[in-house]
């Protein structure tokens, strides 16, 4: 005779089980950090009014645009969900954004973006932005993520590219001010000069005294090529599809304190399975860290004398 609360708890640990199992295959998945969206022909101008005509119609808050070149515009976009999620951790309002790349690539007009989930865990956020991926995908197009051999959860929530170099958590500290409004005043002074060639895209106020900043280096225009946009992706973006939604570089007023991700963290973390050396490598960079963090200084009004190769 069969044991009903036997074969019931039998029943509850089989499934208790089952989903540990899938914790554990989804804790396993690699994930890549950009979405190719969709493949197809025409003007960048035009493609980029009719991505940013639809985000706009989906809720999304369009931030500002940048065109590192002839050939590429990016769209940076938030929302109510997203500024939400930002607030659930420190240093949140770096995921508080999403890129929207639209390249010309040879006869091809690619849109791509960067992948929410695969930067949820990269900047260690609390909340899950699957939504935002789903939200992207649906209005988009979500043909595939690329960019990397991918990387688990795990991996990525503890990212660093070499065991000597910078994690999430090393950001460059740029300055400090006596309270947030000045420290976000000093920022804004900063861009509208232009400082090291660096000027302003977008601003976004979070709550919990977070302002982050969108810029476009142009250090050319300014005798160093380390720092400029150009520079830097004509050294990474040389692959099948544009990983231009890599910019642009932001600036973070965290309370008083001004800081910005650490190229050695970010551009690694976009671009995980460049190489060290060759052609195409972070080796051609390698003057870049340095480069921007005294660009940033500038901007930010700290002292650059501590800057660091």
């Amino acid at each position: 005779m069969f044991n009903l609360k036997h074969v019931t708890r039998r029943l509850t640990v089989a499934a208790m089980l089952t989903l540990v199992v899938c914790s554990v295959a989804n804790a396993e998945d690699k994930l890549k950090p950009f979405v190719l969206a969709s493949i197809s022909s025409g003007d960048v101008s035009a493609k980029a009014a009719e991505v940013k005509n639809a985000l706009s119609a989906a809720g999304f808050t369009v931030l500002g645009d940048y065109a590192p070149n002839a050939a590429t515009k990016v769209i940076i976009v938030t929302n109510d969900a997203l500024k939400t999620a930002a607030g659930k951790s420190v240093r949140g309002a770096y995921g508080a954004v999403q890129r929207v790349s639209v390249a010309k690539v040879g006869d091809q007009l690619q849109v791509a973006y960067a992948n929410p989930v695969y930067f949820q865990h990269a900047y260690r956020m609390a909340a899950d932005l699957s939504g935002a991926a789903d939200q992207l995908g649906q209005l988009l197009g979500n043909q595939q993520t690329f960019g990397a051999k991918g990387l688990t959860v795990k991996k990525l929530r503890n990212y660093r590219y070499k065991p000597t170099m910078e994690k999430f958590t090393n950001p460059y500290e740029l300055a400090s001010y006596g309270s947030h409004s000045e420290a976000v005043q000093a920022v804004e002074t900063g861009l509208a000069e232009q400082r090291a060639g660096v000027s302003k895209i977008y601003r976004l106020d979070l709550p919990g005294e977070q302002t982050l900043f969108g810029v476009a280096m142009t250090g050319k225009n300014v005798g160093d090529k380390y720092s400029d946009d150009g520079f830097q992706m004509g050294v990474v973006d040389f692959k099948e599809h544009s990983q231009a939604a890599y910019l642009p570089y932001e600036i973070l007023v965290n309370g008083n304190q001004i800081e910005a991700l650490h190229m050695r963290f970010r551009m690694a973390v976009n671009f995980p399975d460049l190489r060290m050396m060759g052609k195409h490598s972070f080796m051609k960079l390698m003057k870049s860290p340095g480069a921007i963090q005294r660009a940033l200084m500038k901007v930010a009004g700290g002292k650059d004398e501590v800057a660091i190769e």
